[in-house]
Order: structure tokens, then sequence, then C-alpha cells
């Protein structure tokens, strides 16, 4: 064990003294040092309640012969932040795993659990574990009930939306205020199929969190059993020296990658599956993920691309149903809960073939998400799953905005017509910086009542975005992207099926208006301002961007 460092021998005297002054006893010695990196807070709804969980997860590794070391990770909710100051959301998964690389290290623990829940931890978590190659396990928190009111069943994309009805006159603020109170009813992060439900799917169906663990809502009394079996479990991965390696092999994430389709999860899980898997060197392209969507169907439709609720999803049974459904097309990888991907397949069931559809009766025949790419984007994803029909394909002009609150003007005072492509650069990596999410522009033209709007971003979306919105068109404006390039009135293109985003501009004259186009001035904290030297000092093309040459 790495903990035997310190655990004998005269020179490590002092240490022993420390820990002994932090409460361990002789008899500890001999026992696992299990970290527990716990992301509790005040803050965010879907972590208030894993104080709670960690000590299950505590009792769980005291009652399997190991000792539990906690401290804390920090988290944003991105439900706050967004529209406030948002840019330092997705700088914090870094930070996240800097965190625990900080604390694994620097006291020589044999293994550790994450308590995560929400949008930038859980990856921070799973790019850490990959980092480190220690034994670990993750415990995601569950996710909320749904709310109720007047009849209808709530999130709190319903309350980004009412903004949109209220500014364009189709509900009244108090009317929107009274919504808002039932929305979220409680802890769990938020009930639909946003990002961090998604990245719970994901954490399971790599095999990095116990079976059955992404679904059941954060108030269950299963969600506590699951705590304390996750503590327990995290000692026999220590004995059994299980590595994060070994579980989340390149086969994995193409595991993650198909259920990701089949459920139609968020499109920010083409920035993290990524960048979890660069940790171990291993290359993620975003050319195999569109290939499987031509594949691999859509068989969920869970908020916001439809009706279900993750209680939904959790009753008609969670993970493994979908692991059932795809058995097929799987491959065979361990899981930290011992049996194999496969082996759990073989042992779940569907209670509910509208939740979880069957193969042969699918939402869409082709997956949740599709990469799009011509002359406006090198690659840009957009979550299918949540487009009507009539919008897979669409050509308009295009308003540009370089910021959110200028399209919530832009709604107000009704400069917003049907057809428009509302385009907004600079709001990339390095461009805003930090990659901001719009679900406040994008739930707020859905609640205007618009239906043939679409918007186009260099930045990326929250999961619980739906409709025609394209994200994380790369290269970024703010790298020279042709995104930067385009002016109101240009024609876009849009075509979902075939896979194109194009704007009605001759290569020269994209180049001509990139010689001549700023970025916007913006504000930035010294955090902000270091992640943004980080991107440029990896982009190779420098000297052709007249602002960063």
């Amino acid at each position: 064990m790495r903990s035997g460092v310190f655990k004998k021998g005269i020179d490590t005297l002092p240490h022993r003294s420390l820990f002994s002054a932090a409460g361990v006893a002789p008899g500890d010695l001999c026992k696992p040092f299990i970290g527990v990196a716990n992301s509790y807070n005040d803050v965010i709804p879907g972590h208030v309640h894993l104080n709670g969980l960690a000590d299950e997860v505590k009792r769980g590794i005291r009652d399997a012969g190991g000792v539990p070391f906690a401290w804390g990770v920090p988290g944003v909710c991105d439900g706050i932040a967004m529209h406030t100051e948002m840019r330092l959301s997705l700088p914090s998964r870094e930070h996240i795993a800097e965190n625990i690389e900080i604390m694994m290290l620097s006291h020589s623990f044999d293994g550790w659990v994450g308590i995560t829940n929400c949008d930038k931890i859980t990856p921070g978590m799973l790019m850490a574990a990959m980092r480190l190659n220690l034994p670990a396990v993750l415990l995601t928190g569950g996710p909320m009930m749904a709310g109720t009111h007047g009849g209808r069943r709530l999130d709190l994309v319903s309350c980004f939306e009412a903004v949109g009805q209220v500014r364009a006159g189709r509900m009244t603020e108090a009317e929107a205020e009274e919504l808002s109170a039932r929305a979220c009813p409680g802890a769990g992060s938020c009930a639909g199929l946003f990002t961090a439900n998604t990245m719970a799917i994901l954490t399971e169906t790599m095999g990095m969190s116990l079976t059955g663990s992404a679904s059941p809502p954060a108030i269950s009394q299963e969600r506590r059993r699951i705590a304390y079996e996750t503590g327990r479990r995290a000692v026999a991965l220590v004995t059994q020296n299980v590595l994060p390696r070994g579980i989340m092999s390149d086969r994995a994430f193409t595991n993650a990658w198909m259920v990701d389709l089949a459920v139609g999860g968020s499109t920010n899980t083409a920035l993290h599956l990524p960048a979890i898997a660069r940790e171990a060197g291993i290359a993620l392209d975003l050319r195999e993920l569109d290939g499987l969507s031509r594949r691999v169907p859509n068989i969920c439709h869970l908020r916001p691309s439809g009706d279900h609720f993750m209680e939904d999803f959790d009753r008609a049974g969670g993970v493994p149903a979908v692991l059932d459904r795809l058995a097929g097309m799987l491959a065979d990888t361990p899981t930290v809960s011992g049996p194999s991907t496969l082996a759990i397949a073989r042992g779940a069931a569907c209670a509910d073939d509208e939740v979880i559809r069957p193969l042969a009766r699918p939402f869409a025949t082709e997956g949740g998400m599709a990469v799009l790419r011509g002359n406006l984007a090198d690659e840009s994803v957009v979550k299918q799953a949540a487009v009507q029909a009539e919008m897979m394909r669409h050509s308009g002009p295009a308003l540009v905005f370089h910021s959110e609150q200028a399209v919530l003007d832009a709604i107000r005072d009704g400069r917003i017509r049907e057809g428009n492509v509302l385009v907004l650069p600079f709001q990339g990596p390095a461009g805003a910086p930090g990659m901001p999410e719009m679900l406040t522009p994008t739930s707020a033209v859905m609640g205007a009542g618009f239906d043939r709007v679409a918007l186009v971003t260099d930045g990326r979306f929250s999961g619980g975005t739906r409709g025609p919105c394209i994200g994380h068109v790369s290269r970024e404006a703010y790298l020279g992207g042709a995104i930067g390039a385009v002016r109101d009135g240009d024609v876009i293109d849009i075509d979902i099926p075939g896979r194109s985003l194009n704007v009605r501009l001759p290569d020269a004259e994209i180049a001509r208006r990139l010689r001549v186009v700023r970025p916007p001035e913006r504000p930035m904290s010294p955090l902000l301002a270091r992640y943004r030297r980080q991107v440029v000092d990896g982009f190779a093309a420098r000297k052709d961007v007249p602002w960063l040459a």
C-alpha cells in the first residue's frame, strides 16, 4: 500500500504523530487509507445532501477495514452562474482534477472515493482518476425529483423558458415566479437528462460507479445504500489493485459514446469524454462519435428531448436496462462493481418500453448527437434528438450577437424574426474566455414561441437546451475561425441529416473579413486570463490571427 511509506520506521515518526492528532488510532496503521473527495456545498442543489452520503461512504470504508479521510472539492452551479459569471465553470473542471491530485499525492492515500453530482465536478473527478491511476470509485449524488405546477411536471428549464414567455408577453411575471417556486422541489441534480445526469449515466456505463447508481433519486433510501456500498467497494479496489486505466479503456469510452447517443445525452460530453481520455493518452475523435450516431438509435426521450424525467428512467431500469438494449453492440469491459458490462446487461430488464424503447421501435434511427462540418465549422455539435423534424434542415439570415444579454434584449425589442439564425461568436474557450453555456438565450427563444429560429455558437449549450442549437463550433472565432466573419444578413445553411454547416460566402470574402474583425473586449479575472493563455499557447496557427500574432 502507498500509505505504508509513513506507517513504520523512525524516519516517519513525525508523520504518524500528525495522523494521530487527526484521530488515527495505532490499530489503523495496518489498514488501507482511503481518500474521500466530497464536493458538498450549500450552493448547488445537487450537492446540498452530499454530506449525508459522505457519512455513509465513510461508514462503508470503516466496515470494510479501511480508514477514511475526507476533504472538500469546489463546485460551480451552472444554473446559478449562467448569465452572471459562468466563464469560470469549465476551467473549474481542471481545478477539481488538480485538487484531487494535490490531496492524494501529498498524503499518499491508497485509493479514493469521489462524491460528486454536477456538470464539471464529475468529469473533473474522472480526469483525476485517469491521471493518478490509483484505485478509485465515484458516487454520483442522484437526480432531483420533477417539480409540479398546474398539473404539469417541471424542471429548471421550465424556468429558463418562462423568461422568454414573460419577455414575449405570453406569461406574467407573477405566474413565472409561482412556477419557479415549484420547478425545483429539493436536493439533486436537475431532473432531466442534462449534463450532470448524462455524466452520471456515462460514469456508470464506463464502470467507474456501482451498477445502478446513476439514476436513483437523490432523496431515496437506495441512494444511501449505494453510498455505503461504494465505501465498502473502495477498500476492495485497493486490496485487489483495480486501477482506473484498466476500467476506462478505449473500448469503455466507445461504450459510453453509444449509451450517450442512445439516451440522447448532453452535447457537453463532446468536451468531457475526450478530456478524460487524454489523461491516459487515449485520443477520442468526434468523427467516431458521428459514425456511431449513424448506427446507434435514439431510444430515450428524456427532458429536454421529451416528457420523461430521470425518475422515469430509473423506474424503467436505468443504465442496466440501456445496456441490455445495446448488448449486441457493446464491448465487454470490466467495472468497479466486479461483473463486466455484458454480465450487467444480461442481468437487467426494462420495466417500461416507452421510457427506454426497444431497438426495433426507437424514437429515431440515429443517435442523439450529430457532428456538422462545412465552411463555418471544422467541427460542431448538435443535440439532434431535441430538434423538431421541420428544423433538421434550415436556411436563414444571420443575426450576430456578442453577448447573451443582447439576445434577450432583441427578443424584448421584437428584432428576432422566424427564420433567423442567431450567431454568437467569441464565446469559446479562448474567446469568452471559458466557453460559457448558452441555456439562457436558447430557452428564452423557445419560451418566446419561436418555431423556426436556430442558434450557432463557438460556445456550448446546457444539456437542457432543445431546438436547432449548434455549439462547439471550431475553430472558434478568437482563434481565427470563420464564425467570427459572419455579419447580419449572411445566409447560413444548416443540414443536420447531411452533417453540414455553411455560410453563403466565398472563401476569399471570409478571409478578407477575418483580417479586419477584432474580438470584443471583455473583463477577465486572473484565472480566466491564465486559462485564455493556456488555450492560445496550445494553438499552433497563432501567426495567422492578427491579435495573436
